[in-house]
């Protein structure tokens, strides 16, 4: 018998693991990118009731916008074994 090998029970139950642990980081893509964006917004939003002006919150609504996609580009582009 060849030791090196997992057991079929084994096996399985890593397949399932990694199954859920690739719907966990799936599922972070969709609440990163809106949340992102709406902090951004709501920061921009702060900064133009505090300041008196009227352009900060699209300021804030761009870079949110940008940080949320970097870090999808971040998820996304990182290879699987280096999570």
């Amino acid at each position: 018998m060849d030791e090196t090998r997992p057991p079929p029970d084994q096996k399985s139950n890593e397949k399932k693991k990694n199954m859920w642990v690739q719907l966990a980081r799936y599922s972070q893509l969709g609440f990163v990118l809106p949340t992102a964006t709406v902090v951004g917004w709501l920061l921009g939003a702060a900064l133009d009731r505090w300041l008196g002006t009227k352009w900060l919150y699209l300021v804030g609504l761009l870079l949110g916008i940008a940080a949320g996609f970097i870090e999808l580009i971040r998820t996304v582009s990182t290879p699987d074994d280096r999570r």
